[in-house]
C-alpha cells in the first residue's frame, strides 16, 4: 500500500514515499512541511499520508540522524525503482554503493555501469532520481572533481552542505581545491 510521511530534520523538512516494495520517494530538506508534501504529491498522486512501519520507519530515524550530523548507511534499505529505465536503474543501484564521504565523477560512474559515453544521460538520471540521499547521486561530480549540478531543492548549496556533513573529497585529489568552496 503506498504511503507517505513528512518529518522534520535539522536541515529542514523531508518527505519519504512508499510503496510494498520499498521506498518509492525521497524529497530532501525544505523550510516548511507543505512544500515536501507537494513535491510527494507531485509524483504520488494517490497516496496517503501514514505513519511508517518496518524499515520504512527506520530509514526515516536515519535520514533524521544523518541530517544530525551522524553517519548513516542508507544502502541496506529496500527500494522500489519500478517504472525506472534498465540504464537508471543500473546507475541507481550502481550509485547505492558509494559510501558515506564516498566521491565519484558521471564519467567515472558511466565507465563503472559499462557505458563510458553516456555522461549527459547520467546526468538526466541524476536530474529525475526519485531518492536523492537514498540514492546518493550528492556524492556524483563533474569531470576534474567540480561541483556539478543538482536539482534538489536547494541547489548546490544542499549538494555543498552534504558534502561538507560527510567530509567528503573529490576523487581526483589535485583539483580538491580548486573544486570544493565550503
Amino acid at each position: 500500500m503506498n504511503g507517505h510521511h513528512i518529518f522534520e530534520t535539522e536541515f529542514g523538512f523531508c518527505g519519504a514515499g512508499w510503496s510494498d516494495a520499498g521506498l518509492t520517494h525521497f524529497v530532501l530538506p525544505m523550510p516548511h512541511p507543505g512544500g515536501a508534501t507537494e513535491r510527494l504529491a507531485k509524483h504520488m498522486p494517490a497516496s496517503a499520508a501514514r505513519m511508517p512501519t518496518g524499515a520504512i520507519n527506520d530509514l526515516i530515524a536515519a535520514a533524521t540522524r544523518y541530517f544530525a550530523g551522524n553517519r548513516e548507511d542508507f544502502s541496506h534499505y529496500p527500494v522500489d525503482l519500478s517504472g525506472q529505465s534498465p540504464f537508471h536503474t543500473s546507475l541507481y543501484l550502481t550509485m547505492r554503493e558509494l559510501a558515506y564521504g564516498e566521491t565519484t565523477t558521471y564519467g567515472m560512474l558511466c565507465a563503472k555501469v559499462g557505458h563510458p559515453t553516456a555522461t549527459r544521460e547520467t546526468g538526466v538520471a541524476m536530474g529525475r532520481n526519485p531518492m536523492p540521499l537514498i540514492i546518493p547521486c550528492h556524492r556524483v561530480l563533474a569531470a576534474g572533481g567540480r561541483i556539478g549540478g543538482f536539482s534538489a531543492h536547494g541547489g548546490l548549496d544542499t549538494k555543498r552542505r552534504m558534502l561538507a556533513l560527510e567530509n567528503a573529497r573529490s576523487p581526483n585529489p589535485i583539483s580538491d581545491q580548486a573544486s570544493f568552496s565550503f
